[in-house]
């Protein structure tokens, strides 16, 4: 699905017709909600992932400006927050 993804981004950003990939990805998208459903009605109850859990789980991308990625990461923590340094240890 990523790569699905990835060529229909390719082809909006060329300026060209993405009809044929959108609906390729919009099919997808509809299969991996169905099986999502067969899976709940089969008695699935953990909690899935979700987007935000694999962007935090993910390394942030040191290419280019490092120090804008590792204070992404920091702040994520709390650690820039000033309340952070004022908290007592527990």
């Amino acid at each position: 699905m990523a790569d699905v993804e990835a060529s229909v981004r390719n082809l909006v950003e060329r300026d060209c017709d993405c009809t044929e990939r959108a609906l390729a990805q919009m099919v997808l998208r509809r299969r991996i909600n169905l099986l999502i459903g067969e899976w709940k009605a089969a008695g699935g109850s953990d909690v899935l992932p979700d987007v935000r859990d694999r962007v935090r789980l993910r390394p942030a991308k040191t290419v280019g400006n490092t120090v804008r990625a590792s204070g992404r990461r920091d702040t994520q923590a709390g650690l820039n927050h000033p309340a952070a340094a004022a908290r007592p240890p527990r």
